[in-house]
């Protein structure tokens, strides 16, 4: 009878051991709800409350979907994640500190879709990238922040995509804006692709590289967007020495800002390349001060107060 006793007593130990590991088992895929609750385990039927709620019960590599609207909150990321609204609206409402927060591995990647960034005009950054290996935002708004819609400012080679968004209202002084890509010390190369999106209203510049930050190379494409009626540049460029920090727009109009549409300033190694643009209505329309402009002969340079002129007349191939 002991000895039943016995392996009765360990059956049940062990048992007990793989129920608990199964009950803290991270899912591949989690669900969060405008009426759920962070104590439960995330799942289709017992959704959680907030992202920071569920990305701890979400496994590396996975993804936390919306099942209705809600408020769902700000969250720091530190693994590879995709985060996608896939129905209502699905907010990341924000006071007084950053939206999303990624702050991952060199190689991970994170993926955000479908989500409402709104910082009531007291929040930081919409979206916040200190490290990972890549970012894409995808139908996204973000907008009411007093820094920046997105900072990507990683310490890793890192790629930024973002897509279908609209980014306005951002920035509550001249140092602020839409969107800031700067590397620091560690980002050797940074490539990236603004496409199909609007960048508007921002105090003060709707998209800037800076090379200023300790990182390498940063070259990004803007395709396909519109940068209007913010209140400094509409897209610029900015670096040191010879660090490379290259834009290079291509069917995009820069139209309405309260500075340059188009600036590249303080050393040669910043510079756009304008492809098949339209560039007016600014303060200023394209201002080489230090930095290089290069246009090929199918830009529209016009209507702005000084329409300004490229430093180099590039050939069409």
């Amino acid at each position: 009878m002991k000895t039943i006793g016995f392996v009765m007593t360990m059956v049940c130990a062990i048992w007990l051991a793989f129920g608990a590991g199964e009950a803290h088992a991270q899912a591949t895929r989690t669900w969060v709800s405008g009426v759920g609750d962070d104590a439960n385990p995330c799942s289709r039927t017992a959704p959680c409350k907030t992202f920071a709620g569920a990305i701890s019960k979400t496994a590396a590599g996975g993804e936390i979907n919306t099942i209705d609207p809600g408020g769902f909150g700000a969250v720091t990321i530190t693994k590879s994640i995709r985060i996608v609204a896939q129905s209502g609206v699905a907010g990341v409402l924000v006071s007084g500190t950053n939206g999303i927060v990624v702050a991952a591995a060199a190689t991970d990647t994170v993926y955000l879709e479908g989500l409402i960034f709104d910082g009531v005009g007291s929040g930081l950054n919409g979206i916040l990238f200190n490290s990972g290996g890549s970012l894409v935002v995808q139908n996204c708004k973000i907008f009411g922040f007093t820094q920046w819609g997105v900072l990507f400012t990683p310490t890793t080679p890192g790629k930024l995509s973002i897509s279908n968004s609209v980014i306005t209202s951002n920035g509550s002084s001249a140092s602020f804006g839409g969107v800031k890509v700067i590397g620091r010390a560690g980002a050797t190369t940074i490539s990236g692709v603004i496409d199909r999106t609007l960048l508007s209203n921002n105090n003060a510049t709707g998209f800037l590289i800076d090379g200023t930050g300790g990182g390498g190379t940063s070259e990004v494409t803007v395709r396909d967007s519109v940068v209007t009626g913010n209140t400094g540049n509409g897209i610029a460029t900015t670096s040191t020495g010879s660090i490379s920090s290259v834009v290079f727009v291509d069917r995009t109009a820069s139209s309405h800002n309260g500075a340059a549409g188009i600036s590249a300033t303080t050393v040669a190694a910043a510079a756009v390349i304008l492809n098949n643009s339209s560039v007016h209505n600014n303060t200023t329309g394209l201002l080489a001060s230090g930095g290089q402009i290069g246009s090929f002969k199918n830009n529209a340079i016009s209507s702005n107060t000084t329409d300004g002129a490229p430093t180099v007349i590039l050939p069409l191939n």
